[in-house]
């Protein structure tokens, strides 16, 4: 299973937010829909081996499962509606308990620190940092979790924790790329073994 924790930090968690204004007042919304796109889908379908949570400013988590999507395309707009729905059940979801509103999209009142706990617990943590070992020097672990940022940086406490749950930190290149971009190559270099086999 590859498992991609990203943190929107200005994430909305109400949803009224406009579908027509991602970028601007739903908190830089696109860049974690194009971060559910870059994971999850593949040209003519969908990667089932995926999984990705979405922390929206330290609230609540929207995890999606590959295996089990329906009803998702991969425009912006219609990530931003599941992830609206998504946030809308938010008051079915007791606890750490999620609420399931669609097919493979699930919802939790969990912040950064037990959203990455959990996952640490299930894979190996891989922090994507600009001062990180290169990825092909890193031998590709069978259960990786790549954890992100959006456009803003972890903040201290985060980093903090971030660092004690990590088992490697890597960076995608020598250039600082966006998140989803950096998700892409992630998939490059476990889907080629650390780029041996094309």
């Amino acid at each position: 299973m590859r498992h991609f924790v990203v943190h929107g930090h200005d994430a909305p968690t109400t949803a009224d937010f406009d579908l027509a204004d991602l970028a601007g007042g739903a908190g830089r919304l696109d860049v974690l829909c194009r971060c559910v796109n870059s994971a999850v889908f593949l040209s003519h379908g969908i990667r089932e081996d995926v999984r990705v949570s979405l922390v929206l400013a330290d609230d609540l988590t929207v995890r999606f499962e590959g295996s089990e999507l329906r009803y998702l395309n991969p425009d912006e707009r219609n990530i931003a509606g599941m992830l609206r729905k998504a946030i809308d059940a938010k008051g079915n979801a007791i606890g750490h308990r999620e609420a399931n509103p669609s097919p493979g999209v699930y919802v939790s009142k969990r912040g950064f620190e037990p959203t990455l706990d959990d996952a640490a617990a299930r894979g190996t943590v891989l922090e994507l940092h600009e001062d990180g070992r290169p990825l092909p020097d890193v031998e590709p672990p069978a259960d990786p979790v790549f954890v992100l940022s959006d456009h803003r940086d972890f903040t201290d406490a985060e980093a903090t924790h971030l660092a004690d749950s990590s088992d490697e930190r890597v960076r995608v290149g020598p250039e600082i790329l966006h998140a989803d971009h950096a998700i892409t190559v992630a998939h490059n270099y476990l889907d080629t073994d650390a780029y041996t086999s094309y």
